[in-house]
């Protein structure tokens, strides 16, 4: 019968060898230590191996989403060889990009690149512009108004604005650019005026200790400033500012209202909205119709009996009918991220905007 041998601590028996043991028992146990390290050394590069297989596997099955991509024209409806572009304006009028996984062209650039693309396209005959905004940034609605009178002076081509739930502030003073502007029966429009947004801060920071100190080259440097109370000659240097937009906001009411004198228009543009009715008894729209009727009207001025009606989006952007991608208005202080006016509060510069925001 075979006895298995009971197990031999080899270490210990190597450290209780006498200088004077025989050569090849030292041998032995000095051969088995350094298998054991061998063993062990190939293990951990077999472990380091298939972690970075592993790893190198992972990165190569992670397909990450292509950014943002050039516009391209999709067809949303109609037939024929000639065009009528629809064009939207929906959401806080900003000049901010818009941010996400990737940061992707803002309503200004977008705007001009879809004006661009229609100004070297001698198939687009029309127009239309769907207007879905209260507002937002003087500067801001004031560029987009800019390009659109540019592009009328250089294609000649009729465009009609169909507000759709608000084109109110902003909103409105980029439909006058438009030759024919009609609203739904539900609109909200008007609002014509011009708003600065600041906020006083001192009574809070005294509260919970807090004292604020600004070093400035002018006594007018720091006037705006959320962390102290605006001054009576601050007020009225604002206000000429205010004065100033609001003169312009008038101007171009009146380029776009031509069958309407100043007086007129002036007594309208107290900053109240209208209806879309009452816009249209008081003659700041043309007309009340829907979105269809607004194509319709665009391709009569353009003398089209038929007409693809296109879009201009970015890969990966769905859309199926004219109603698609609009953007509600959202006119509360929640929707002005993109303006960012909570920025005074933390001590950013006032902002001037042309936006209706009950």
């Amino acid at each position: 019968m075979h006895r298995s041998l009971p197990d031999v601590d080899l270490s210990s028996v190597a450290n209780d060898l006498q200088p004077n043991a025989k050569p090849h028992v030292r041998r032995l146990v000095t051969n088995r230590k350094r298998g054991k390290a061998l063993s062990l050394w190939h293990l951990c590069t077999g472990v380091a191996v298939l972690v970075l297989a592993l790893i190198q596997a992972a990165c190569v099955t992670i397909n990450l989403p292509p950014g943002p991509g050039a516009l391209e024209e999709h067809k949303v409806s109609g037939t024929g060889k000639d065009k009528v572009l629809l064009m939207d304006v929906s959401g806080v009028i900003s000049s901010e990009n818009k941010d996400g996984f990737y940061s992707s062209p803002g309503m200004l650039a977008t705007v001009k690149e879809e004006l661009e693309r229609a100004t070297k396209d001698e198939r687009i005959k029309a127009v239309v512009l769907r207007i879905n905004s209260p507002g937002g940034t003087v500067t801001a609605s004031d560029i987009i108004y800019h390009e659109l009178k540019s592009f009328k002076t250089s294609r000649k081509i009729p465009i009609v604005a169909s507000i759709m739930d608000v084109g109110a502030s902003g909103g409105y003073y980029i439909a006058a650019a438009a030759d024919t502007v009609l609203a739904h029966p539900s609109t909200v429009t008007g609002s014509i005026g011009v708003i600065m947004l600041t906020v006083n801060a001192r009574g809070l920071l005294e509260k919970v200790g807090v004292e604020t100190n600004a070093v400035t080259s002018g006594p007018r440097k720091d006037m705006g400033s959320p962390f102290r109370a605006m001054l009576p000659e601050e007020r009225a240097i604002f206000q000429g500012v205010i004065d100033g937009f609001y003169q312009r906001f008038l101007q171009v009411v009146q380029d776009g209202r031509p069958n309407m004198n100043g007086e007129t228009i002036r007594k309208l543009a107290d900053g109240r909205i209208y209806s879309g009715e009452q816009a249209k008894a008081s003659g700041l729209v043309d007309d009340i119709g829907y979105l269809d009727d607004a194509i319709e009207l665009a391709k009569k001025k353009a003398g089209l009996t038929e007409a693809r009606v296109v879009t201009y989006r970015r890969p990966g952007e769905y859309q199926n009918n004219v109603y698609s991608r609009l953007v509600a208005p959202a006119p509360s202080l929640a929707s002005l991220a993109n303006i960012d006016v909570l920025s005074v509060v933390r001590g950013g510069s006032p902002q001037f905007m042309y936006l209706w925001m009950p």
